[in-house]
This record gives C-alpha cells, sequence and structure tokens, in this order.
C-alpha cells in the first residue's frame, strides 16, 4: 500500500493536497503534526481537519507526532507525551493504526530515550496504535540504523518499531545486508524517497527525489521487503523546494509513476 505524506506537498494546502494524493491514485496519505497546527492558526479545529480527511475517501496511513520527546525530561516531557496522547486520539479517529516519530536531533542519554520510548508505547497501546521510530540521518547522535535499533531493542515494547526510511539509511551508509538483517517484527513502517546522487550538503535534507532519480536501490530494497513479507503502508516523504514550486497534481502523479516502476513484479 503506497501513500503520500503531506510534506511532499508542504505548500499546498491541505485540502487542496488531498484531492491531488486522491486524483493521483495513492491509496493513503499520511498526515503530520503541523496539519493540525496550521489549520488552529486558521481557527480551524482538529476536529475540522479530522473531517476533512475523512471526507477525502483516502485512507490515513500514519499520523505525525510532535519531536523533542526522546531526550526530554521534567515539564517538557510532560508535555510532549500529552502531545503524543493527542496525536494517538487522532489517529483513531481516522481508523489509523500507526504514529511516528523522528528522532532528536540533538544528544542526550540512551537510556531515557529507551525509557521515554517505553512510556510513549504504553500511551500507544492504550490507544490501540504502534509507535515507529525513525533515525534522522541528520542528527547529531540518533542518526544512524543501528544506534535507534540498539534504543528499540532495550526499550522492548510491543507497541514501537522501527520507522526504516530509505533517505535516511542511504545518507547514513547503511548496506543492504544491515536493512535485511532486520527482522520483519522489527519493522513498523516504511517511508521513502531517493537522494540526490551529487551536491549533498550535511544537516540539509529537503533535497529528496522520486525513485529511480539519484542513488538509493530501490528495486533491491522495495524486493527485500517484499521478501520479508513486509505488507504495511510505504509512504513517500518527499520535501524538496523544487517540488513544492510544481502544480501538486503533477508531483503525486509523478512520484506514483516512479514508484511503481521501481515495485517487485507480481
Amino acid at each position: 500500500m503506497l501513500a503520500l505524506h503531506t510534506w511532499t506537498l508542504d505548500t499546498t494546502p491541505l485540502a487542496d493536497a488531498l484531492r491531488a494524493t486522491r486524483a493521483a491514485g495513492w491509496d493513503g496519505v499520511e498526515l503530520r503534526r503541523i496539519d493540525f497546527a496550521r489549520a488552529a492558526e486558521k481557527g480551524q479545529a482538529a476536529a475540522d481537519v479530522l473531517a476533512l480527511v475523512k471526507a477525502s475517501g483516502l485512507r490515513v496511513a500514519c499520523v505525525g507526532v510532535e519531536l523533542g520527546w526522546m531526550f526530554a525530561d521534567g515539564d517538557a516531557r510532560r508535555k510532549l507525551l500529552q502531545a503524543f496522547d493527542e496525536s494517538c486520539r487522532w489517529a483513531v479517529a481516522l481508523g489509523c493504526q500507526t504514529v511516528m516519530s523522528a528522532s532528536d536531533r540533538g544528544l542526550g542519554d540512551l537510556a531515557r530515550a529507551a525509557a521515554n520510548m517505553r512510556e510513549a508505547a504504553d500511551i500507544a497501546a492504550a490507544h490501540r496504535v504502534k509507535l515507529a521510530v525513525e533515525f534522522n540521518s541528520q542528527a547529531e547522535q540518533l542518526n544512524n540504523l543501528d544506534v535507534m535499533r540498539g534504543v528499540v531493542a532495550k526499550a522492548a515494547h510491543p507497541s514501537c518499531g522501527l520507522l526504516l526510511d530509505t533517505y535516511h539509511l542511504q545518507r547514513s551508509g547503511a548496506s543492504l545486508a544491515a536493512i535485511d538483517d532486520v527482522a520483519l517484527g522489527e519493522i513498523a513502517y516504511v517511508q521513502y524517497s531517493d537522494v540526490p546522487r551529487t551536491g549533498l550538503e550535511p544537516g540539509k535534507a529537503l533535497d529528496r527525489l522520486p525513485p529511480g532519480r539519484g542513488s538509493v536501490p530501490f528495486k533491491e530494497i522495495f524486493a527485500l521487503l517484499d521478501r520479508k513479507g513486509y505488507r504495511g503502508f510505504m509512504s513517500y516523504e518527499a520535501p524538496n523546494p523544487a517540488a513544492w514550486a510544481r502544480p501538486a497534481d503533477e508531483v503525486a502523479r509523478e512520484a506514483l509513476e516512479a514508484t511503481r516502476a521501481q515495485l517487485p513484479a507480481r
């Protein structure tokens, strides 16, 4: 199942992004917490966003949570976990089974990250959704598969698993063998986009491309996931100012065609 991440169409109003996603033929959409925050800035309640998404007829693959909770403590941690709970409630209202969080960007105590992850996963479990955690290749510490896999293993919670993102896997230098070593039971969710072959800048990640346009070995990775038996959503997350400047319909259609060209033959 293929979903379009709203960050891919970041400058397009949500209603238009949903329409373009549906018209292009995507199976679903991935929502961010900022989609709800932007609506709130316009005086719209979360219920209005939920109604808009439901009316689109699209399935919701995943809902993002507020970042920063992995290394947090004290009042900041409490507030972030309250926001986490809210995102879980939105996911349930949309019939979505997954919430995702990218890693904290700075440095912190990995034992605390695992403990906070267990508590966040407890919240997810109470809502009967699963937490997918993603490493960010441009983060200072939680920036590769091994370190995030270790934190998830230490958290050891059945409602928490890895989010595998091809962009961050490629930029962090993860090999196909390392990806293949991840058991199906460890994988909670998949995001994807391609990495430019040249011009990469440290800390910059708004340069993502459709599959086949860069250096990610998509045919091998998609085949690997298929062999493992992964049958969940794969979400195309490709923020790029060049794409934002183009018509949303074109971007959505082009990305889906590029994705299908890389999928294993059935």
